[in-house]
């Protein structure tokens, strides 16, 4: 979706074109549209907070130095780390950082964010903040939210469209309505589910038992051990 591979058939359209079709150059221009939350923040450790939010716009836009420095603390302001855009990366905590990320992604006013797993790592309390601070920004600023998350928690909270991924297949798109749903599923009616909606079910209630653990092979690690 941001462009780094190229799919072997059909298309990927953003912003009315297909970025498929784009020359590198042309693609570049169109990646200004859009904003990346690095799982790991993805932060230059030798730069203060603010100037790793300053570097999209130095790099990117004719902006006087002035007028960056003032995007630099509105953008600041927006997560709430305007106090401390002077501290390198090493001086903040976990959460302080993927907000920082965030505020980095938010440079160029993007019209889409993706957001690579934002909750990783953190402890709760975090997570459900940096969750809120996804919702916020969506609403304020009126930007997409692209999330990709393993965390059901985080996703029923923040999601308005859901899509379910299993070993490079999509195997739904559906409401996060239709997923709660299949989720708090009875279990007589669970067991006459087709075999994809029983792997979704499992993954949302995080069941032990299921489709997903059912396709591992119990005989892989004696074969894998003594031969075959």
């Amino acid at each position: 979706m941001i462009g780094s591979f190229r799919p072997d058939r059909g298309t990927i359209e953003m912003f009315g074109q297909d970025i498929c079709s784009l020359s590198e150059s042309q693609l570049d221009e169109t990646r200004k549209k859009f904003g990346i939350l690095f799982q790991s923040g993805a932060l230059f450790n030798s730069m203060t907070i603010a100037e790793n939010v300053a570097l999209p716009l130095q790099e990117h836009t004719n902006l006087d130095q002035d007028i960056i420095d003032i995007q630099v603390k509105i953008k600041l302001e927006l997560v709430g780390l305007r106090e401390h855009a002077d501290k390198l990366p090493s001086q903040i905590s976990g959460g302080m950082k993927k907000r920082a990320g965030l505020a980095r992604a938010l440079a160029l006013d993007p019209k889409v964010l993706f957001y690579d797993e934002p909750s990783a790592g953190l402890d709760p309390v975090t997570s459900a903040q940096i969750d809120q601070l996804i919702i916020a920004l969506s609403k304020q600023l009126g930007v997409t939210s692209i999330v990709v998350t393993h965390e059901m928690d985080s996703a029923f909270t923040i999601a308005d469209r859901m899509a379910m991924l299993d070993k490079g297949r999509i195997l739904k798109v559906e409401t996060r309505q239709w997923f709660e749903n299949l989720r708090d599923l009875p279990e007589p009616e669970a067991a006459r589910l087709l075999d994809d909606e029983r792997l979704i079910r499992q993954f949302l209630r995080g069941d032990p038992e299921g489709p997903i653990t059912e396709r591992r092979d119990p005989n892989a690690f004696t074969s894998d051990l003594f031969g075959s």
